[in-house]
């Protein structure tokens, strides 16, 4: 299961810029990562562990602006096409972290 964050924040004030940058912040403490300004993904597992998420991104959600929450399994997280500069680019892979943990226990089982 996937979580991806869409916000749009006030930031014409002092005040309301430091607003927004400490929930950009905030997002990135919970592990998301940037997708494009203002949109970050996270992979999240199960969908037990996706509603924890969005229970804890919903305190932190600021007074002013805008945000929403999209969650979608790894089919359509693939299925999602991604074009830079004219160019269509791949969807990522599941993150690393969890390769990482696999490998782990790999070794564990060797041993």
């Amino acid at each position: 299961m996937w979580m991806m964050v869409m916000y749009d924040l006030p930031v014409v004030k002092e005040k309301d810029r430091k607003i927004a940058n400490k929930f950009r912040v905030f997002m990135e403490k919970e592990g998301f990562s940037m997708v494009q300004y203002s949109v970050y993904a996270k992979f999240c597992g199960t969908r037990e562990k996706a509603e924890a998420q969005k229970a804890r991104i919903e305190e932190g959600v600021p007074e002013k602006g805008k945000v929403s929450i999209i969650m979608f399994t790894d089919k359509q997280f693939g299925d999602i096409v991604h074009f830079t500069n004219h160019k269509r680019k791949k969807s990522k892979e599941i993150p690393d972290q969890l390769v990482l943990f696999s490998d782990e226990i790999e070794q564990e089982n060797e041993d």
